[in-house]
């Protein structure tokens, strides 16, 4: 990529498939966008790029680029789908660009570092990687395979079209008091009505919220 085309997408700011990062000082918590990038749209990652968007680059870029891929390589699974670039500023400073496709194999996880046995998925939502939820999980797995995807409209649906055509969203504990369901049942249900493309979940720390296709953003 050309510098110039480097600073374009930076002066855009961060969003859903653009990601700064002044410097690889954390390696293990820098793949997590990585794999947000993977499990969601694609994206860049620009390392030697402060948060306003200035761009003091970088003196050793392969120092960055070794103690990156050393973390992927260790912790993010099934391998990532990326490509690591070093674009010239001056003669003694780079910028480096990580490339991460849309994935065909999701989800893509990173294994803690404090336990091998936990597998942490991450989803770009806006400018943030957001941890997937059990039903987001459940989701970008199922999509792989969309076929026979079917649902029963009934009692508990038609309270959640009713309530959605007037508050716009929706969260998984509002549909269960909602409906008066239990977990597993409100679960189910907006993962099947989301895999159906009538709902779309918005991924969010505070609870994923689900909105009718047609008013997603």
């Amino acid at each position: 990529m050309e510098l110039k085309k480097v600073r374009h997408l930076v002066s855009g700011g961060e969003s859903t498939t653009v990601e700064f990062k002044r410097k690889v000082a954390h390696p293990e918590k820098i793949i997590k966008e990585l794999v947000a990038f993977a499990n969601t749209r694609g994206g860049y990652l620009f390392i030697g790029v402060n948060d306003d968007g200035s761009i003091p680059g970088l003196k050793f870029p392969e120092d960055h680029i070794y103690a990156l891929e050393q973390a992927i390589e260790k912790y993010c699974r099934p391998d990532l789908p990326y490509s690591i670039e070093e674009i010239p500023m001056t003669e003694d400073r780079w910028v480096v660009l990580v490339e991460v496709e849309e994935s065909l194999h999701k989800p893509h996880y990173i294994l803690s570092p404090a336990d091998d046995n936990k597998r942490i998925t991450f989803v770009r939502s806006g400018d943030k990687s957001i941890q997937a939820s059990k039903e987001m999980r459940e989701i970008i797995r199922r999509r792989n395979n969309p076929k026979n995807i079917k649902f029963h409209y009934g009692d508990k649906e038609r309270q959640l079209f009713e309530y959605l055509e007037k508050n716009e969203r929706i969260t998984l504990d509002d549909f269960m008091k909602l409906a008066n369901i239990s977990h597993y049942r409100a679960s189910r249900t907006l993962v099947l009505l989301t895999l159906a493309n009538v709902l779309n979940i918005i991924p969010d720390n505070r609870g994923d919220l689900f909105v009718l296709k047609d008013n997603a953003n």
